[in-house]
């Protein structure tokens, strides 16, 4: 292993769920404000995922006050302090960016059935 190996492994999160384009998270992040600080999340449908090793990142879109507001989150961020998986969504592509032009139902991401 080489020596940027190393220092990349230093860096990698392992608590990290496992989520996929479709899904829908809520992204817990440390804001800092002064000498405050405070957690505000961020619940959003995974448009993609860009994997690698400390230089991934994955993207959440929701609809605020029928805004579309999407943010690109790096996955090994200290800022990031936890993602939560919400539900799974049932998509057949990796990157589901034709969900930017889709309005009101049609823009909703069927649920995956688990049978047991």
């Amino acid at each position: 292993m080489g020596i940027m190996q190393k220092i990349e492994q230093e860096h990698l999160r392992l608590d990290m769920p496992a989520f996929k384009a479709g899904d829908t998270v809520k992204v817990h992040l440390r804001i800092i404000e002064g000498d405050k600080e405070r957690i505000q999340v961020f619940q959003g449908a995974v448009l993609r995922v860009r994997r690698g090793t400390t230089d991934s990142t994955f993207t959440v879109r929701k609809v605020s006050d029928g805004v579309g507001v999407e943010r690109v989150f790096p996955m090994h961020s200290p800022f990031i302090e936890r993602v939560e998986m919400v539900s799974e969504g049932k998509v057949r592509r990796s990157r589901i960016y034709y969900l930017r032009g889709l309005r009101g139902k049609a823009a909703r991401i069927k649920s995956k059935q688990i049978w047991e």
